[in-house]
């Protein structure tokens, strides 16, 4: 029987979403794998991290790392866009997983790039994922900077601002944090390293918990 890991991921924001839940993607890749015969030997996770690139999930690492040294056979998502959301990403990741003779499944969508319509339909969806990626970018950043632009608070104050009678403010000490941010990612410190940084130095984040590569990546959007 040949083998196979899983891989699962859930951003902040859809972790209430039903569907995309945690436990919903493994109930589903482990039926997956039981009827196609493939023996589920791991199944690796990244929670609470967004899916726009694959630097910073170790779990997405650990399941290429796998499937590159000949650990396993094959390698199973809920849907394509839990391990890829860039099309340049995804078609050269799918090349290597080839030269290893490592299929890549996917639950939803019906592919297994064993053969050449799986190959194809892969190429198309992982495009299709990486434009509905912008498309939602967009307009998030739109809508967002509209807001921001009026003063108006939406959501939660991000870092650097507090929520004053349902307008926000700039919060003087954290607006001081994120120039230093600013510099350091100037240096090229890199986001794991600015995180490194903060915490060595015990900066809270806005919920007072540690720094990590995201929350860092996080802000200087915000601020660019």
């Amino acid at each position: 029987m040949k083998k196979a890991f899983g891989y699962i991921r859930v951003s902040t924001e859809e972790q209430a979403k039903e569907g995309i839940s945690i436990a919903h993607q493994e109930a589903k890749i482990k039926a997956y794998a039981e009827l196609h015969d493939l023996e589920l030997v791991n199944i690796c996770r990244d929670e609470g991290i967004s899916g726009k690139d694959i630097k910073n999930r170790p779990g997405a690492h650990a399941v290429i790392d796998a499937a590159l040294h000949g650990v396993i056979d094959a390698v199973i998502v809920y849907k394509l866009d839990r391990l890829f959301r860039n099309a340049k990403d995804a078609l050269d990741t799918a090349s290597q997983f080839n030269e290893a003779e490592v299929a890549f499944h996917s639950v939803t969508e019906s592919i297994d790039t064993q053969s050449a319509m799986g190959i194809f339909f892969f190429t198309i969806m992982a495009a299709c994922a990486e434009m509905e990626r912008n498309l939602i970018s967009e307009r998030t950043t739109d809508a967002l900077a509209y807001l921001k632009a009026s003063g108006v608070a939406y959501n939660h104050a991000s870092y650097g601002y507090d929520v004053v009678d349902g307008m926000l403010v700039e919060n003087e000490e954290e607006q001081k944090i994120i120039d230093k941010i600013i510099d350091m990612d100037d240096r090229d410190f890199g986001y794991q390293g600015i995180a490194r940084e903060l915490n060595r130095f015990n900066v809270p984040t806005k919920k007072g918990g540690e720094w990590f590569a995201n929350s860092v990546k996080r802000v200087l959007e915000a601020a660019s």
